[in-house]
């Protein structure tokens, strides 16, 4: 994420505690949920199964699905574990989830680049906070923590190993997938397979070339869809891991904006929070009181 967005966002994160996902990264230590093997451990790769080819195909029906309930942990390299729960949908990026931290849970909708924010104070009447991550009418580049993305990233990845048939920690079937990956990595994804749309294979390597390593432990479920990814990603800022849960494929809630008349832009609100400043500094120069900057 370039600076820009990454700042806006932030401003909407402190003022709102939303957490506008981002699958940003880290390395150290290794990304593996706690599973009990089917097969007593002695998964492995063998000849009859293509790692490349299964993420193909789970890839593919997962983009038809187009929403997904997630259950997300995320540790970041603040030392903090903050929480999603709801739903994901993908092209376009979006979610309906409700963000969990040390402060208040708080619901958070995203489509593209708006998101809303529900205000714990509603502000005239209304209960939701716009804001618009395009920058210079360029659209923001983030990651999204959804099912699809987790995919994408592993298109074509011919480092990614297949561990084998066993249980995910929470007692579902599915087939377990291994790889560790460098930005170099990351930026050929979907360059053999060439299954993405083109738009959304350049977003993609735009959005993940700031991560340094990636490490992914991915089960894919019976039915093809990935059911969990355990992932430890390194960048810049530092380390962060993310356990991710996904269900109800295709059976999601689609996301939906707010209805307009209970929305307060960001921009809105500042020029109303800057009005109020002005009309207090008056009253004290008024009073003989020197404005806002002698009563501090």
């Amino acid at each position: 994420m370039n600076k820009a967005v990454r700042t806006r966002a932030g401003i909407a994160v402190a003022g709102t505690a939303l957490l506008v996902g981002g699958l940003t990264a880290c390395g150290g230590d290794k990304a593996d949920g706690g599973t009990a093997k089917a097969d007593g451990g002695k998964g492995g790769e063998t000849k009859a199964h293509s790692s490349v080819e299964a993420v193909k195909a789970s890839y593919l029906k997962t983009v038809a699905a187009k929403f997904a309930k997630a259950e997300l942990s995320i540790a970041g390299a603040d030392g903090k574990t903050r929480g999603q729960s709801g739903t994901k949908g993908w092209y376009p990026s979006s979610h309906d989830v409700i963000l969990k931290s040390e402060k208040p849970d708080t619901r958070s909708i995203m489509i593209g680049d708006m998101t809303y924010s529900g205000l714990a104070q509603p502000r005239d009447g209304k209960a939701w906070m716009s804001m618009n991550l395009a920058k210079d009418g360029k659209p923001g580049v983030r990651l999204n923590d959804d099912p699809a993305e987790y995919l994408a990233m592993l298109l074509g990845q011919e480092k990614l190993t297949h561990v084998g048939a066993e249980k995910t920690a929470d007692g579902v079937d599915a087939e377990h997938y291994k790889g560790s990956f460098t930005t170099a990595d990351l930026l050929k994804a979907d360059e053999s397979t060439k299954v993405m749309e083109e738009a959304n294979r350049q977003y993609l390597h735009e959005a993940v070339k700031h991560i340094t390593t990636f490490e992914v432990d991915l089960w894919i479920g019976k039915d093809g869809y990935p059911v969990r990814a355990d992932t430890v990603s390194t960048d810049a800022e530092g380390t962060t891991k993310t356990t991710a849960k996904f269900s109800d494929f295709a059976a999601a809630t689609p996301v939906q904006a707010p209805p307009a008349e209970q929305v307060v832009s960001f921009d809105d609100m500042n020029k109303e929070t800057d009005r109020k400043l002005k009309e207090a500094d008056q009253k004290l120069r008024d009073a003989g009181l020197g404005g806002l900057d002698a009563a501090s």
